[in-house]
């Protein structure tokens, strides 16, 4: 899968996604949806987190503001989708990706709040471009591959929006070191994992 590898080369991630996930996801295509349209939801209640706990920094703002949007119309969309092919969207699952990942921010230093949350949605963001990526390549549904393939270039521009605000808010040097860590964290939070076929992460 050279384009798997170049996806994350280009993202920074130390561990590619297992190739098998696409065949596993493609088989419960429907679980892969709802659990997307849960990610669109978290997405958008982050932003909105953000504004309203940085309120006075209007670059984070202006940036998430639209963002918030954008999650949002990402939902309605994945909804749109799953109600084409019959499928509600249930109770909300727990995210034990995310969740790994935040037990790994650094806690009880204010000044660092920001920095770890900014690097954290830039890591969620990432990965989903990257799982996006191999489902507009090998799904095969041929209908979903478009569909993914907008929602893939959509992440990789969060992701880079949030690296930016982070530069924006702390030195260069201490985002690329503290980056450095995060992405040895994520590599092993995967794969620590179960692969399945029914969650996006």
């Amino acid at each position: 899968m050279v384009e798997t590898i170049t996806s994350v080369q280009m993202l920074g991630l130390k561990l590619p996604t297992d190739p098998r996930w696409v065949n596993i996801a493609e088989k419960s295509i429907e679980e892969i949806l709802i659990d997307h349209a849960f990610c669109e939801q978290k997405a958008a209640t982050t932003g909105i987190s953000l504004i309203v706990r940085f309120p006075d920094l209007s670059k984070l703002v202006q940036e998430v503001t639209p963002l918030v949007a954008e999650e949002w119309g990402h939902f309605r969309r994945v909804l749109k989708e799953m109600a084409k092919r019959g499928v509600s969207l249930g109770k909300a699952r727990k995210d034990d990706y995310v969740l790994g990942l935040q037990a790994n921010m650094i806690k009880g230093n204010s000044k660092l709040q920001l920095l770890e949350q900014l690097l954290v949605c830039a890591l969620i963001e990432a990965r989903s471009c990257e799982r996006f990526r191999l489902l507009s390549l090998y799904c095969s549904d041929l209908s979903l591959r478009g569909f993914y393939h907008e929602f893939m270039v959509s992440e990789a521009g969060h992701y880079r929006m949030f690296i930016d605000l982070a530069k924006e808010y702390y030195p260069e040097e201490q985002v690329k070191s503290r980056w450095k860590e995060w992405l040895e964290i994520e590599a092993k939070v995967l794969s620590g994992l179960e692969l399945r076929g029914d969650r996006v992460h």
